[in-house]
């Protein structure tokens, strides 16, 4: 796989900050793209970050400080004054610029506001009474707006004299009101033959747009769908008010992946960008201890059931207790049987291919899944217990129980500890959905909690049932 190049002058200097011995001079970033030198940046320890960030010059300053990683900044905006800091968010896009202001305390956030510029300042204002993961949380104000009763000379002479930082590819054709009725690509309106066509005559009225409401995943997700390269965004009354780029919606598409990754396996994506061996345990700890009670449960339940099926401490009891050695087996094959199931349905919900599924639909499907793969297992442990156990065990009170009676009591309790594990392992984070609270929230922990906890207690409940049967024959 190839990797990008970015051309321009690197000199010695601009080594790994790791391999740097001296301080760093105003020459090390000379010719580089702020996003490399962001990443040099953020490579590099905690204490050299700031030093570095010093010796960039001040028109690379905006681009790099907008793409340090979110805690990696933290030191560097701290040893900015309030008056730099106002300079560099003013020279930055409106959207990176709201980021980073609502990370400061609320009077450092206003004071640095009232020191930019007015424009630009009402701009970041704008954005900010969004919620951060909305669509108008990621949104640029910076849009290309014109009346539907310009000429597309008229348009295209207005675009000539824009100062739009960042590059578009169609104007947006709104009413009186400031409401979007249509777009045009810029292509379309340079062939145009007829200068003084109207834009309304030339606009697709047959637009994909957002609400600045929404939330930004289902952004990425439309974006997706429709292979947009910017979507326009509109407010209650369907004003615009904003657009979203690509590059948006691939900064989204990656944030909320980690997100769901990491809280399946009980983390949180911070530890992307934290080094802190305290914060990692803070973010891991809560759920361990979720699951080191589920583990409580556990306990209880086997030692209960430990004592009826051994027949407390009697000799025979004490002798072989075969069972008690496959009870691992069950809760593992049930727990990854959860688990890809959960996973399975999250990722549906995150690209919108749930839309429209009944709950009973996926429920019976995942069902008929977990049996078949119950089944399967069941037969191959059947004949692994056959060979584990080549001598007929006593359990309690007496009862012999062969090899194959002991084969087919894990096999039946595998067997339905899967098929409830699949069954849960969807039921979870669809209902979780449904009630639009995050699935990957407690699919995780608390799936592998479940079927630990009833994967047990079917087991013992199927080897005393069939344990009984046995005895009679």
């Amino acid at each position: 796989m190839m990797t990008p190049r970015k051309h321009g002058r690197r000199s010695d200097e601009t080594r790994s900050p790791s391999e740097r011995t001296d301080e760093p001079s105003a020459r090390l970033y000379v010719g580089m793209h702020p996003a490399d030198v962001a990443d040099d940046i953020n490579r590099a320890p905690a204490a050299e970050q700031s030093k570095l960030f010093a010796v960039v010059d001040d028109d690379t300053k905006p681009g790099v400080l907008a793409e340090l990683e979110r805690l990696g900044n933290t030191d560097i905006l701290e040893e900015l004054s309030d008056t730099e800091l106002s300079r560099i968010l003013g020279a930055m896009a409106p959207d990176k610029a709201a980021d980073l202001v609502s990370q400061f305390p609320e009077q450092q956030s206003e004071r640095i506001l009232k020191l930019m510029a007015k424009e630009e300042s009402a701009e970041v204002r704008d954005l900010l009474k969004y919620e951060e993961d909305s669509a108008g949380g990621i949104m640029t104000p910076d849009v290309v707006a014109m009346k539907r009763d310009q000429s597309v000379g008229d348009a295209i002479e207005a675009i000539a004299y824009l100062e739009n930082d960042e590059p578009f590819f169609q104007a947006n054709v709104i009413d009186e009101d400031g409401v979007l009725v249509g777009n045009v690509d810029i292509w379309e309106l340079l062939r145009e033959k007829d200068r003084s066509r109207p834009l309304g005559e030339l606009a697709h009225t047959d637009f994909v747009s957002v609400s600045a409401e929404i939330d930004q995943e289902e952004v990425a997700r439309i974006m997706g769908k429709y292979d947009l390269n910017v979507v326009p965004v509109v407010d209650n009354a369907g004003r615009l008010v904003g657009r979203i780029t690509t590059d948006d919606a691939i900064d989204v598409i990656q944030e909320e992946a980690s997100e769901d990754i990491f809280r399946l396996a009980g983390s949180d994506d911070i530890e992307l960008e934290d080094t802190s061996v305290w914060r990692t345990c803070l973010a891991r700890l809560p759920w361990l201890m979720v699951t080191l009670f589920g583990g409580f449960i556990v306990s209880v339940i086997l030692k209960y059931f430990h004592a009826h099926l051994s027949g407390g401490e009697t000799e025979a009891g004490r002798r072989t207790l075969v069972l008690a050695a496959f009870v691992p087996t069950v809760l593992a094959m049930g727990g990854n049987t959860a688990i890809q199931s959960s996973t399975l349905v999250v990722r549906s919900i995150a690209v919108g291919l749930m839309r429209g599924r009944s709950l009973v639909r996926i429920l019976l499907k995942e069902m008929s899944v977990g049996a078949v793969m119950g089944s399967f297992c069941g037969i191959v442990i059947t004949l692994w217990v056959r060979f584990l156990t080549g001598e007929p065990a006593e359990a309690a009170h007496g009862v012999i129980l062969l090899p194959f009676h002991m084969g087919i009591i894990v096999a039946i309790a595998l067997f339905l500890a899967m098929t409830f594990a699949a069954v849960f392992g969807a039921f979870v984070p669809t209902v979780l959905h449904k009630m639009r609270i995050d699935p990957a929230v407690a699919s995780g922990p608390f799936v592998t909690i479940a079927t630990d906890v009833f994967g047990l207690v079917l087991y013992f409940i199927v080897t005393v049932v069939l344990v009984g049967i046995f005895a009679r024959f």
